[in-house]
């Protein structure tokens, strides 16, 4: 193991835990000090841990981590912030795991990246706001994708170089961006995207997020731009986002006891 200090205060968020042992968790947190680590969390399995408490998903918590022979070892946690709304409601604990489950997939142990770092704070505190949801999560992905090198192009045409015109156009994850109707054709894994939807992913990419909020797309356009991240999104992780399962349920039962109300209708405008 290189050498380092021996102990370290940092500001981190939870992304999960698991057992380790008989009474220890394997935390695995984002922290602006170091980036994605592990640690582990010893004897907050016990019921009279006073740890426990500040070590769960999704909290932002000051932690002193003391180097371990392997792993650093959490000595001391203090919440910061709870974002308890992200756990009575269970749309919003999906949302939040879906943004944590993003930050997992994309990142390795690679170091501190203080932007990153704000990006998740900021985005977790905007879904405990009852900000957009729309805007909140897309935002966040197009921030996430610039930060880790996969900035989709969405102005020219990837293949030819051609400024994209007002028409629908085509989509290709393979190759990263939009494609002009000519060169749409022969690209195998290319997908229509109206330019409605184009609009919106191009809003998204070049605005801070205070313009961002200027977004209010129709029902159509919303779904369009959703589905057409998913499938960029799962094709660079190379695996399905296991939040979105989650998320799609928990929409599903929202409906079927709001029938005159469409679910995170009280979130997006």
């Amino acid at each position: 193991m290189p050498e380092r200090e021996r102990t370290r205060r940092v500001d981190a968020v939870i992304i999960r835990h698991q057992r380790w042992g008989e009474a220890d968790r394997l935390l695995t947190i984002y922290a602006r000090e170091l980036g994605k680590v592990r640690a582990i969390a010893k004897g907050v399995r016990k019921t009279r841990s006073r740890k426990a408490g500040h070590l769960e998903p999704f909290m932002r918590s000051a932690l002193m981590l003391a180097q371990g022979r392997d792993l650093w070892i959490v000595s001391q946690a203090d919440t910061i912030d709870a974002f308890l709304p992200l756990r009575d409601d269970l749309q919003k604990t999906g949302y939040a795991a879906y943004v944590l489950e993003l930050l997992d997939r994309f990142t390795y142990d690679d170091g501190p990246n203080p932007t990153l770092y704000r990006l998740l704070v900021e985005t977790l505190e905007r879904l405990a706001k009852d900000e957009p949801v729309f805007v909140v999560l897309h935002f966040y992905e197009f921030r996430l994708l610039d930060l880790m090198g996969f900035r989709p192009q969405l102005f020219d045409c990837i293949s030819c170089g051609e400024t994209i015109k007002a028409e629908d156009q085509y989509f290709s994850a393979l190759q990263g961006g939009v494609l002009c109707p000519r060169c749409g054709h022969r690209v195998e894994d290319s997908r229509r995207i109206s330019m409605d939807a184009l609009k919106f992913l191009r809003h998204f990419q070049r605005s801070s997020y205070a313009q961002a909020l200027a977004a209010r797309p129709v029902a159509r356009v919303e779904q369009e731009v959703e589905t057409i991240m998913q499938w960029y999104l799962t094709f660079l992780l190379e695996r399905n986002i296991n939040s979105q399962a989650f998320i799609r349920e928990v929409r599903k039962g929202y409906t079927a006891t709001n029938p005159d109300k469409p679910a995170g209708s009280e979130e997006i405008h």
